[in-house]
């Protein structure tokens, strides 16, 4: 109580003094006592409405006409931990399970950290400490030289343009560059990670995840492998329990699920100069350039310039969005079909789709 009593004042005088919010007129996110978590092993989660919050209730239905159009099967609004909008599209429900395709990246640069922090592994260490040397065709000091960080941050400097990216097998391994030199959007690199956290926590990377975080927070779903890829597969509400934990900065309810407020901070900033918009397997947005999947272009601007500049995002093939906003307290869920052709990564989707979110919020 004594808590909030300060708050309240320290508001007060700042609205009777004229504080200023920022250029954004941005609300800062609020304490962890006033953010809602919902129960774990339960349906239930507390909503708040449009009108309490004084948005603009005449951009929701404009909002689910351009969900639909542009193929969506869940959408999912919270502010502050409760659901503002929850709206499903055809004969997908609540119930059913969407694969996450690379948003399911943030989930994996959430377990290196937990690893990391119980001094399992190193993400400054090289990755062959936890896979084992001979894991690619470079030589044994060329291997050396690749580590942890290097697979969370997209700069291996292994070899992205062969046939088939995805493929981890020792021969799809080739040396382009020097690790830290560029930046590629490397799936081959990035699911190797697995096999890093498997190592080095001497269970399978799994289960390993579901102890540390599904079970912690509520999630359900699970890891399926695809070829090459490990997929993660779960309902919308998993995704945004998710998105909730990292709005919280790793912390679930008073529950401190990432306690390394470094790790976290490095996760979610840039992460090198080379992409400035990545950082852990998160896009950023706000920066000065970013770099696209399947490009060795480096594009200059924001990532998203319709949306807040601290937005942080998990973003899979056929647009699956994962949006966590700090400085508005918002988690954003979109699971579904490509809206367009361009399926990787950023695309004009995550504008045009925050263009009608600002006609709501705003």
């Amino acid at each position: 109580m004594k808590i909030r009593f300060l708050i309240t004042y320290l508001f007060a005088i700042c609205f009777v003094m004229g504080c200023s919010k920022g250029s954004d007129d941005e609300v800062p996110i609020p304490p962890e006592e006033e953010m809602y978590f919902p129960p774990l092993n339960s349906e239930e989660w507390k909503t708040v409405s449009l009108e309490e919050l004084e948005w603009n209730s005449s951009g929701e239905q404009p909002l689910y006409d351009f969900l639909e159009t542009n193929n969506t099967d869940a959408f999912i609004l919270l502010k502050d931990g409760k659901i503002v909008l929850e709206k499903y599209f055809g004969s997908f429900s609540a119930s059913k399970n969407h694969t996450w395709n690379s948003a399911a990246k943030t989930l994996t640069a959430f377990t290196v950290g937990i690893a990391q922090q119980e001094g399992l592994l190193s993400i400054n260490n090289a990755s062959s400490d936890y896979m084992g040397t001979g894991w690619s065709t470079l030589s044994p000091e060329q291997e050396q030289q690749i580590t942890v960080n290097n697979h969370l941050t997209m700069t291996t400097g292994l070899d992205f343009t062969g046939e088939n990216s995805f493929c981890t097998d020792k021969e799809c391994l080739i040396y382009k560059d020097d690790p830290n030199t560029f930046w590629y959007y490397h799936n081959a690199a990035y699911t190797l990670l697995d096999n890093i956290v498997s190592g080095a926590v001497q269970q399978d990377f799994k289960d390993y995840f579901n102890e540390k975080v599904r079970n912690k927070i509520g999630m359900q779903g699970s890891w399926i492998k695809t070829g090459y890829l490990n997929l993660y597969f779960s309902n919308a509400r998993s995704m945004a329990r998710f998105g909730l934990l990292n709005l919280n900065k790793g912390i679930w309810n008073g529950d401190k699920i990432l306690d390394d407020p470094s790790y976290f901070e490095a996760m979610t900033n840039t992460s090198q100069d080379l992409n400035k918009s990545y950082g852990y397997l998160w896009w950023l947005n706000g920066k000065s350039n970013f770099r696209l999947p399947g490009s060795e272009e480096l594009f200059s601007g924001k990532l998203i310039p319709d949306a807040p500049d601290d937005l942080i995002a998990g973003l899979g093939a056929l647009d699956q969005k994962l949006y966590v906003v700090p400085s508005k307290g918002l988690v954003v869920i979109r699971m579904g079909d490509s809206a367009e052709e361009q399926e990787l990564g950023p695309t004009s989707f995550d504008t045009d789709l925050w263009k009608k979110l600002n006609d709501v919020i705003d």
